[in-house]
């Protein structure tokens, strides 16, 4: 517990920030100003430069959790039980008949409607 106190309180934070921040503006600054090379050279140069400030960023205590989320939702897409095909076509089934219902009923109470209406204002 104490370590997660003093990792909150690091004076580093807000600098890793700053870094990561700068080197993204950096980017799309040096993407502009580099506007005539090929496009190749800018999304390699890009994607160089964002992944260094998400590796700065992730030094961070708020980097280090999110870090930590995402490894805990891997481990529960692990833990889903998938379907089987015989179970998809079945339900895929089932919501294509009540679609079908549904917008025959809409359809009929439309019409009715309509012809109602159209009695009235004649």
């Amino acid at each position: 517990m104490n370590n997660t106190t003093q990792e909150a309180n690091s004076p580093l934070n807000p600098v890793l920030w700053v870094l990561a921040v700068a080197l993204i503006v950096a980017g799309i600054y040096g993407n502009t100003y580099f506007g005539g090379e090929s496009l190749l050279y800018r999304v390699l140069g890009m994607l160089a430069v964002a992944i260094v400030a998400a590796m700065v960023a992730l030094q961070t205590t708020q980097g280090k959790a999110f870090w930590l989320l995402l490894k805990g939702a891997r481990t529960e897409i692990r833990k889903v039980v998938w379907p089987t095909r015989q179970e998809t076509v079945q339900t895929t089934m089932i919501v294509s008949l009540v679609v079908i219902v549904a917008g025959l009923l809409l359809w009929g109470l439309d019409t009715l409607l309509g012809w109602l209406v159209s009695l009235v204002i004649g």
